[in-house]
């Protein structure tokens, strides 16, 4: 049988069977006088294993290794191995569904999703706490509290293990505080009022004392990675950090991370 009879009868394409043979991973035939190759049942039989062991997974390589081993101890093995990383496949996929479904969830009971999402559900309890709080206070919400959140979905992504092991910390402490949130709104409402502020401003060093204040010694234990923030690999974030404040702002943050390593100190 022809080229196109031979894959028809297994279900790929001639260019499938052209590439198999480029590969090594099928016998190519010699050409008849006519020009054409003469497929035989067995190049048939050969084909569908093959079709049949890249269909559970396996790479032409080690379907060539599988075809090369006449006792077949290497499929086992191969099998054995495919097994496994589908097993790990298939839990990632399940966290991953987990993760969706209690989006969906959050979406549910909210109406919306926060902008920061998706986030840990941690950090999604405490962006919900925010807007309870926010929901309650006249007039419309601090802008640092936006940029709370947005930091602290950036800490959580993709920060060094020092600031994750404080934003944890942080958030255990806001859960186990009721009235931890009203007080940071109280910052986020100094921080605003300090946007259009000269840095000389004497609010900037009461905000600074306040922002001290809040923080729990959990969290301040778990402070190591602004230690080192001002060189190395930590300069350039802290740099496009105090950047992203209005001159007081960072002023009054910059005082504040000086108290506490005094505090810690």
């Amino acid at each position: 049988m022809r080229i196109g009879e031979l894959a028809g009868i297994v279900g790929i394409t001639s260019r499938a069977v052209r590439h198999y043979h480029r590969i090594g991973l099928l016998p190519e035939p010699p050409r008849q006088p006519n020009g054409y190759r003469e497929y035989s049942l067995r190049d048939a039989v050969e084909l569908a294993r093959i079709r049949r062991l890249t269909e559970l997974g396996l790479s032409l390589d080690e379907v060539k290794d599988v075809l090369a081993d006449d006792v077949g101890k290497d499929l086992v093995e191969i099998l054995t191995e495919l097994d496994a990383d589908l097993a790990r496949q298939e839990e990632a996929i399940r966290q991953r569904r987990a993760r969706l479904a209690r989006l969906f969830e959050q979406a549910g009971q909210t109406g919306r999703l926060p902008a920061e999402a998706p986030v840990s559900p941690e950090l999604a309890a405490i962006f919900d706490d925010m807007a309870r709080v926010s929901a309650r206070l006249p007039g419309p919400e601090p802008a640092a509290a936006a940029k709370e959140r947005e930091l602290l979905a950036l800490l959580e992504t993709g920060s060094s293990p020092g600031y994750r092991g404080w934003l944890h910390a942080m958030v255990r402490s806001l859960n186990a505080d009721p009235q931890a949130m009203r007080r940071a709104y109280e910052i986020y409402a100094r921080l605003d009022e300090l946007a259009e502020a000269p840095e000389d401003d004497p609010r900037v060093a009461e905000t600074a004392r306040a922002v001290v204040d809040s923080i729990p010694d959990e969290a301040l234990r778990a402070m190591t990675a602004p230690d080192d923030a001002g060189t190395g690999e930590g300069a350039g974030f802290a740099n496009a950090f105090f950047a992203d404040f209005a001159p007081a702002q960072a002023a009054a943050v910059r005082l504040a991370v000086e108290l506490l390593r005094e505090r810690a100190g």
